[in-house]
């Protein structure tokens, strides 16, 4: 394809992309045209196997491709409604993939829609990991707050890690030893370094609650905390289950140390790259 072609279908795609309530998107009547499309009966064909595609990967189709009305001026000063649909990025590249593969078009649609939401995708699992490491920095807030208020009660550290332990057994209904051979996580790690985020967040807030209602309730016995941090780890099961989610069957995340390594070092070569 040569540069020039390259360069007006990009230009044409571009001036073509709508924003409707934060999100980018083309009319579907508009990228027939720019597909090279003649008939609206061929494209919709197309469409159709887009929604296939993105309902067999688990997306939701009707977030994707949105039907809308579009009027449209006849003869004599008469107006027509036709059908429309408002695609989303990653429903054009879906529909890039079911079209025509002959069409220039269509191999320029291709690589255009699959670069641009590559993008999209990177990003999105670029801001899932930065919350994975916030979350984990702020566990390890929660327990060491937990830990001080303990230490004022007479809780050293070894009795402090048996009451985290039978926090864990009472959120997973696996002890702590059980849970990282389950996960595969080494003997020697920290569980939490390898749990995913929603779980991360599960301990925090039940530590959290201990946190609370050992000051509020004035606990001072080791067992009676532990009852309370072991209440509160229940608790904070009972709703996941509620809501569908069984914490201990859910998958390790990876090591949040290799994740924090590497998102500092991205952090290092966008700070580098901008002072070239």
């Amino acid at each position: 394809m040569k540069k020039e072609i390259i360069q007006q279908l990009y230009s044409a795609f571009e001036q073509a992309a709508l924003e409707v309530d934060g999100v980018e998107c083309w009319s579907a009547r508009e990228l027939q045209k720019l597909l090279g499309y003649s008939k609206w009966e061929n494209f919709a064909n197309v469409i159709d196997k887009a929604k296939t595609a993105c309902e067999n990967v688990g997306h939701n189709v009707s977030e994707h491709f949105p039907d809308v009305r579009k009027t449209i001026p006849m003869p004599k000063g008469a107006e027509k409604e036709i059908d429309d649909y408002l695609l989303t990025r990653y429903a054009c590249y879906l529909v890039a993939q079911n079209g025509d593969p002959r069409k220039e078009q269509i191999a320029f649609a291709q690589t255009y829609f699959a670069v641009q939401t590559r993008k999209a995708e990177l990003i999105e699992q670029r801001l899932l990991e930065v919350e994975r490491v916030k979350a984990r920095a702020k566990l390890q807030e929660t327990e060491k707050k937990l830990s001080g208020i303990l230490y004022e009660r007479g809780v050293n550290d070894k009795s402090f890690a048996i009451i985290r332990s039978k926090g864990d057994q009472a959120l997973f209904r696996l002890n702590t030893a059980t849970l990282k051979r389950k996960m595969g996580v080494p003997a020697s790690r920290p569980l939490a370094d390898f749990l995913p985020t929603i779980s991360i967040k599960a301990k925090d807030f039940a530590a959290e609650m201990t946190s609370m209602n050992v000051q509020t309730k004035d606990l001072q016995s080791e067992t009676m905390i532990a009852k309370e941090h072991i209440d509160n780890n229940a608790a904070v099961r009972k709703m996941l289950l509620e809501r569908g989610i069984v914490p201990e069957d859910l998958p390790a995340g990876e090591d949040v140390k290799k994740v924090e390594r590497r998102l500092a070092s991205e952090e290092k070569k966008a700070v580098e790259n901008k002072k070239k």
